[in-house]
Formats: structure tokens, sequence, C-alpha cells
């Protein structure tokens, strides 16, 4: 079967998802729509797709999924509305930057029945997955530790900053998910540090650019969150989880994996310098994913539950550093 697409934004992210929905020999990417004429007619070009309103994609009859790759304060509208139309949608996080917000979605898509999947990508990243098969396969025991290193290249432009939540909805979202995803277990309390080290103008902003967390279950298990907006290397990616018999760990990923030995010392080649090439794998596994799940073969995993999960992780985070205390999660979802 081919699940006929409609992209719904052309930016950054929506040029990711065009390229892995037409690379699947199990879709077809039918139309594009962009509030940018430019940036909906490149993607056009491209891929040879039509050009629609989000209007017209949501009365289409020869669209059944929608990605959404839109500004974040419309994704729950959009949710609702192609639920209602009877159309599967797969969602970039966050659902939306308020959690109250975020449950009533997800009544919406649970009366209407509807397929949702959140785009928490990095759960489908290769290396990642092979992490968490050692875990599932007891190599290392029992899990104890978590350690998440996720560093970019450098700050986003304020523009985007003022839209997107701040840096915890925004980036360490993808963090508190992928913790959630290795431990095996939710988390009971969260304790958060912050500052603004890399740009004057983020704090400005009401934001931060260094972020430090440590995330509690109730069992007592660990994971060790460090990120920041600046990393003069490279995209810097990395997990580490310790456990009862040994640890496993994913390392950094670079275009070209070799390594040079000479006088001077060994030398490798620079990291990935973004998202866009470092998850490219992971995209493609994830609509994979999301066919799959629209096929019913496969469950619609990151679930909007996730989505809700980690943006309420974002919200103890933020009041833990407000307060400059540990935070229970169960306080800020009460």
């Amino acid at each position: 079967m081919t699940i006929r697409f409609g992209l719904l934004g052309a930016g950054r992210i929506g040029k990711v998802h065009a390229r892995a929905i037409t690379a699947d020999s199990h879709a077809r990417l039918v139309a594009v729509a962009d509030a940018v004429p430019a940036a909906a007619q490149a993607i056009a070009d491209q891929y040879g797709c039509a050009i629609r309103s989000i209007d017209g994609v949501l009365a289409s009859k020869d669209i059944d999924a929608v990605v959404i790759c839109t500004p974040t304060d419309t994704h729950a509208d959009l949710i609702e509305a192609f639920a209602r139309a009877g159309k599967a949608i797969f969602c970039e996080k966050p659902i939306d930057l308020s959690l109250e917000r975020v449950k009533a979605c997800l009544n919406v898509v649970r009366t209407s029945g509807a397929t949702l999947m959140v785009g928490f990508n990095r759960r489908f990243d290769p290396h990642f997955r092979a992490v968490r098969a050692e875990i599932d396969a007891g190599t290392i025991g029992a899990v104890e530790q978590v350690v998440i290193t996720s560093r970019d290249p450098a700050a986003p432009p304020a523009e985007y900053i003022t839209r997107s939540g701040g840096i915890f909805r925004d980036m360490t979202i993808h963090d508190f998910d992928m913790a959630r995803f290795l431990l095996g277990e939710e988390i009971a309390t969260v304790s958060a540090a912050a500052s603004v080290l890399v740009d004057p103008k983020i704090g400005e902003l009401g934001d931060y650019d260094s972020v430090s967390v440590i995330l509690t279950t109730a069992s007592g298990k660990h994971c060790i969150i460090g990120n920041s907006r600046r990393a003069t290397y490279g995209y810097d990616q990395r997990i580490e989880v310790h456990g009862a018999l040994g640890s496993v760990s994913a390392e950094n990923q670079r275009p070209v994996s070799i390594e040079v030995a000479n006088a001077r010392g060994f030398t490798r080649p620079p990291l990935h310098d973004f998202f866009m090439t470092r998850y490219t794998a992971a995209y493609a596994a994830e609509i994979a994913a999301f066919i799959a799940a629209i096929a019913g073969t496969g469950p619609a995993t990151p679930s909007g539950e996730d989505g809700l999960a980690a943006l309420a992780l974002a919200e103890a985070a933020l009041k833990s550093v407000a307060e400059r205390r540990a935070v229970a999660v169960a306080e800020v979802l009460a």
C-alpha cells in the first residue's frame, strides 16, 4: 500500500521530511503547504508535488496522512482539525507549549480515533536504537545511570527563540524523551540548572543557552543531561548507559569515519554540522514507522502521550530553575 502525504510547512525540518517521504517506496508526497510561496515552490519543484493551502490539504480526498512542520503555536489546532478529518497525523514536537492544551488536543485525537505520532526522531537513530537493544538483551544488566550530551553548533536566531518555547521545551525535550526511552521508567523528579553563557541576547529574550538536568525515577535510577547552544567542534550527540553488569554507549557520528595517524598524532574528520545530516537515517526510519502504524502493522510510537510526558519534564525543569529545587513531575501535571 502507498500512503499519500501532505506536508504542512516547507522550512528546514519540512525539507528533511520531504526527503524522507519521497525516499520511501510506500509513500508519495502529494502536496505541500506553506505560508511562504517560494518555500512551497522549492519543495514542489524538487519532488513534483502540488502546492495547496492547509485548508486545501484538509479537504483533499487524495491525501491519507499529513506531516506537520509548521510553527509550534499552530500544532494543536492542526492536529485536531486533521484528526476530525480522518487523516493520520505526524507532528513535530512539541504538540503545544501548554500542558493543558496538549491534554485537550489528545482528547480530540482519542475521540476521533486518529493515528497520531510525535516527532522524537532520536528514538529511531540506528546507534541509539542499538543501545536500547543491548539494554533489552540484558547485556549490561539493570540500568542504573544514563548520561546524555546534546550540544548544538550555534544558537538559533532570535526570531526562532521567541516562538520555540525556550531551550527546555525546544532542545532538551528531545533528551527528556530519550531519557524515558533508555531508563525504561517514568521520571519522578527533575532538578535543573540553567545559564546564559553563549549569547546575552538569549537571556534578554527570557531563555537560556546552557543547561544541566538530573532526572530521577521512583526506583532511584538517574539520567544526567547536558545541553549547550554552542559547540565549536560540531553537532555533539552522545549517550552512555551504565548498568549493573557493564555499560553501553553511542559516540558522536561523522560524515566520514576515518582516523589519520602521523607524526603529529591522531586526527579524525569533523562531526556532522547539524541535525539535518546527523539524523538522516533516523528521519527515514521514523517515517517508515509512521507508515507501518497507518497500515496497522506497528505502533504509533512515540505517541501523543509521549509528547505530553516530555513536555511535563520540560515544565518541571523550568520550575526547578525558577525555584532552585528539585521538582516532582506530579506537581506540574496536577
